[in-house]
């Protein structure tokens, strides 16, 4: 059986999401979203990276960023701005919104949620919002958290900007989305936590057919796992971090010479093999840290090293602070949300 490293990097990484706004348009309109840098501790406290996404519920529309053309939207479409980038959305392509100077995300963080919010000529306050059926354009918007740190391949994989029409959508995200909203909006029991679950199914289904459409010329993690010898080799890796790996026996085990497999593995993933190696154990070392209470020597035996000093120096140098420092930093700041837990992805 294959391994799977996309789900291993989906399960380490801590995805945690809910659908926040329900928003209604009239018939010219444009909304912005901040950077997640500054909107993170508003959405989604504790979380180290927020991405956002948007379904075209009805209606249609444009989504741009700064440094991508603006895209055409249609009902069923979802827009997905993984990196974080502030973004557009509007009526007509080159369309701004007013300057919104309010503090609303912040002072309605713990409302319940999705909270509907109405676009005219600017932001009217949430509770007050345009009805929907008199909307010309309806979005669910929803933000997804993540970690970044020791190690996500994942996050720079994917384009600033991710266009999914509604064809190329899974046929059960759009209705179970849109099921997801109207249960939470009627403030049925579990609601919050279904929302959770499917603004997390929603991402992994748009990186998994960001990579089921990359050009055969594509680079990137993504386009490495997809590589007969790449994708073999992530997987070796990723399913035994703990064995002494060198260049020379990973080569013989996919059936690539030391030079043609570092040459490769460089031009797809943009990393030496070993030094993935050396990121990948400290991102299970991470998800170690923070499940469980084995020590830190007990640790970093598991993920490969003979020493705890090393592996406390390694894992210093990708996350920051010692190993034992950061899980007591995660323990602290645990009550930010999300789900803590490194196992399969649920």
């Amino acid at each position: 059986m294959n391994h799977d490293p996309l789900s291993d990097v989906l399960s380490s990484v801590r995805l945690r999401g809910a659908v926040f706004y329900y928003v209604s348009f009239g018939d010219d309109w444009a909304a912005e979203t901040p950077a997640s840098r500054q909107l993170a501790d508003a959405l989604m406290p504790g979380a180290e990276h927020v991405l956002a996404y948007h379904l075209i519920a009805r209606g249609s529309g444009w989504a741009a960023t700064a440094s991508e053309p603006p895209v055409r939207l249609n009902s069923g479409d979802i827009v997905m701005f993984p990196r974080g980038d502030s973004h557009v959305l509007s009526s007509a392509p080159g369309l701004r919104a007013q300057p919104d100077n309010d503090d609303w995300r912040v002072t309605t963080r713990n409302d319940p949620k999705p909270i509907a919010v109405a676009y005219h000529r600017g932001v009217l306050r949430p509770g007050a919002p345009l009805p929907a059926d008199e909307a010309s354009t309806v979005v669910v918007c929803g933000f997804v958290g993540c970690d970044l740190r020791p190690f996500n391949p994942l996050i720079n994989a994917l384009p600033r900007l991710l266009h999914l029409g509604a064809g190329g959508v899974g046929a059960w995200v759009a209705p179970v989305l849109d099921q997801a909203v109207s249960e939470s909006r009627q403030c049925r029991a579990g609601s919050a936590a279904v929302l959770e679950r499917v603004s997390e199914m929603v991402f992994v289904d748009a990186a998994r057919r960001h990579l089921e459409s990359l050009p055969a010329d594509a680079s990137g993690w993504l386009a490495g796992l997809r590589d007969r010898h790449i994708g073999k080799a992530i997987g070796l890796l990723h399913a035994r971090p703990a064995e002494p790996w060198t260049i020379d026996e990973l080569g013989r085990q996919i059936g690539l010479s030391r030079s043609a497999l570092h040459q490769r593995f460089v031009e797809l993933v943009g990393q030496p093999p070993m030094q993935y190696l050396t990121n990948w154990r400290m991102q299970r070392g991470a998800c170690l840290l923070r499940e469980g209470d084995a020590t830190v020597a007990t640790i970093a035996q598991e993920v490969g090293y003979d020493s705890e000093a090393a592996f406390a120096r390694a894992f210093k140098r990708l996350a920051g602070t010692p190993p034992a420092a950061w899980r007591r930093a995660q323990r602290v700041s645990k009550h930010g949300g999300g789900d803590e837990q490194c196992g399969p992805f649920a």
